[in-house]
């Protein structure tokens, strides 16, 4: 039987170019993940990055179970390309009680099937893989968009560090280097910025910055540092 460790936060299944980039993203984040790949030269690869990467002659329920996969609180599906052993993978690991199972799809009817037996549905590039990777890491990065030249649009949730101040008082400009595009508060988004406008905990706010400056921000949202 393969060794595993209990709770791990993710699993990623399938090392193509997608669950490669995943599995590195998540790794380099300090995540505890979980990989599988019939590939040795892959896995072999992969455990740069991370222990828990092994060898699988296929996907069946018992071979899942055997890694370790139920042990996961996310598990990524990344073999798109081959459409039955990506439903039936899919419903393995769902069958499995993992609580989160995310699927690739390369078509809108195979993200149905998909969808249809409980998983989430993703249809990624490579760049979507770092997207997604940065979603799972951050509880306060809702989303974001990078853009040429270092330059990225980011969804954040404030925290209570910036609660009850004004645009003005947190000097996002000043500070971080940041701009704000938007405002969502109670469900309500306003892109009329104007310095008197106060910011409560919770509230969604849309910037635009070099992704360090973005981070940077973000750290004083969650430290205050």
């Amino acid at each position: 039987m393969l060794n595993h460790k209990p709770s791990i936060e993710f699993g990623v299944i399938g090392l193509g170019r997608f669950g490669t980039a995943l599995a590195i993203s998540l790794a380099e984040a300090k995540k505890e993940v979980l990989v599988l790949d019939s590939n040795e030269s892959k896995i072999k690869n992969i455990r740069s990055y991370t222990d828990n990467a092994f060898v699988v002659n296929d996907l069946s329920k018992e071979t899942l179970e055997e890694a370790g996969v139920q042990n996961c609180g996310t598990v990524i599906v990344c073999i798109g390309e081959k459409i039955d052993i990506s439903i039936l993978t899919t419903l393995n690991v769902i069958s499995l009680g993992v609580p989160r199972v995310i699927a690739k799809a390369l078509s809108k009817e195979q993200g149905k099937v998909l969808e249809k037996i409980g998983a989430e549905v993703i249809y990624p590039e490579h760049d979507m893989a770092l997207r997604l990777a940065r979603r799972l890491i951050s509880s306060r990065v809702m989303d974001y968009i990078s853009l040429n030249d270092g330059i990225t649009i980011s969804e954040l949730k404030l925290t209570s560090k910036i609660a009850g101040q004004t645009v003005l008082q947190a000097s996002l400009r000043k500070r971080f280097k940041l701009n704000i595009i938007a405002v969502e508060h109670n469900h309500k988004t306003t892109t009329d910025i104007t310095p008197e406008l106060v910011l409560y905990e919770n509230d969604v706010m849309v910037v635009v910055g070099k992704r360090d400056h973005i981070q940077k921000f973000e750290n004083y949202l969650m430290n205050g540092k």
